[in-house]
């Protein structure tokens, strides 16, 4: 790459992409946000706390989405890095601490530390990239940001605008990365100005993933350990491990190793199923933490009926596997029928338990999941057992 900056700044893209020991650090502060979004969502599971638990998510996504991007190209070691990673994530902090009230009386709070962190890395980032062709590329996207931002601070102080105004801001942002930032006067970005270190990502994708999933264990065990430890709060804590467990196995296969190969197969064209990978992630991450609350209110509560914790407890598996079948379609082309098959009927076995308690509908949540894991394995089972077969033939005709 041309253009060498002082101190080492960019990151040589041969590198070969494994997440920095700062990186991980940094991914702490999203740890704090899902308990956080998790909390906020079961305080208020009604349709318009759920939207506004998504829109929490998605801002705090973005940070995350922005800054592993920008990580890809940077050199952590870098001071300025090191700054900029310590700055995003005390903002991330900021915003995870306020996610309680954003609705309420922290939202100026909530959007001002949001958008000081896009900023900042403006600010940050322009100077130190000086005669670079990259510098283009922040200034555009820091004056888009900038334009965002209005729209972030004005929804926080006009508070019966909110939910509107910060909606459309993020859909701003999303859509201004799929197009590639375009400004009159300064162009547009190229997607090799965009091309990312494939497996770099693709490492930081499967680390935030666990991340989600690590929230979902850890506030089931919290929630289990606060209960009675009772015969029905014992199997409500073991579905909600037996979900984490599926979610896992059908994140990870199949393809769920595959993706930082295809990216990078693609070439700098590949730097649009980045970004589509990226906004899957978020669907799936929205499901996790869906799933998690639904997991602690049967913890909770496991034989009381809550048509809230069944209509949560249904959309988040079912939002997780559509993004998970999307991106397999993405990745490799396939369409797994199991998990197609799946999504409907985690739909019907919700409607069918809606007057049941807590915990029958979780049995039957993690029960499609397991299902759907079982049959996915199938394939490469027979493959195994005759692969296995034909191992032992040889030996049979030996001794025969």
């Amino acid at each position: 790459m041309a253009g060498r900056l002082p101190g080492g700044l960019l990151l040589r893209r041969e590198n070969p992409g494994k997440a920095s020991f700062l990186e991980l650090f940094f991914d702490l502060a999203f740890i704090f946000a899902l308990t956080r979004l998790s909390r906020a969502l079961l305080d208020d599971p009604s349709l318009n706390g759920g939207f506004e638990a998504l829109l929490m998510l998605a801002a705090l996504w973005w940070v995350w989405f922005v800054t592993a991007w920008s990580a890809d190209w940077f050199d952590p070691r870098a001071p300025l890095i090191v700054v900029l990673l310590l700055w995003t994530m005390f903002g991330g902090l900021l915003m995870a601490a306020a996610v309680p009230t954003t609705f309420d009386e922290h939202a100026l709070m909530f959007a001002v530390a949001y958008v000081a962190i896009h900023l900042g890395r403006g600010a940050i980032l322009i100077p130190a990239l000086r005669g670079h062709p990259l510098q283009v590329r922040s200034l555009r996207v820091a004056v888009w940001f900038a334009i965002s931002g209005a729209l972030w601070v004005v929804g926080a102080l006009v508070a019966p605008a909110r939910e509107v105004l910060w909606a459309l801001a993020l859909l701003l942002e999303y859509s201004l990365a799929r197009l590639r930032w375009p400004f009159p006067w300064l162009g547009r970005s190229t997607w090799p100005e965009l091309q990312v270190n494939a497996r770099h990502l693709s490492e930081r994708y499967q680390q935030i993933f666990i991340i989600a999933l690590g929230e979902l264990i850890l506030i089931a065990g919290v929630t289990y350990s606060a209960s009675s430890l009772d015969r029905d709060s014992t199997v409500a804590f073991a579905l909600a491990f037996v979900t984490a467990v599926a979610l896992a196995r059908l994140y990870l296969v199949p393809a769920g190793g595959r993706l930082g190969a295809r990216i990078e197969g693609e070439g700098p064209s590949g730097s649009k199923l980045t970004l589509m990978a990226g906004y899957l992630h978020l669907v799936m991450i929205a499901g996790v933490l869906a799933t998690s609350v639904a997991m602690e209110m049967t913890i909770g509560h496991p034989e009381e009926h809550n048509t809230g914790q069944t209509t949560i407890g249904v959309i988040g598996p079912a939002l997780f596997l559509t993004a998970r079948i999307l991106l397999a379609m993405m990745v490799d082309g396939s369409r797994p029928w199991a998990r197609l098959v799946g999504v409907p009927a985690i739909i019907v076995g919700g409607l069918a338990t809606v007057r049941s308690p807590q915990l029958l509908n979780s049995a039957v949540v993690a029960g499609v999941l397991l299902l759907i894991v079982l049959f996915d394995a199938m394939p490469g089972l027979r493959r195994f057992i005759r692969q296995s077969g034909e191992s032992d033939a040889p030996d049979q005709r030996r001794h025969g």
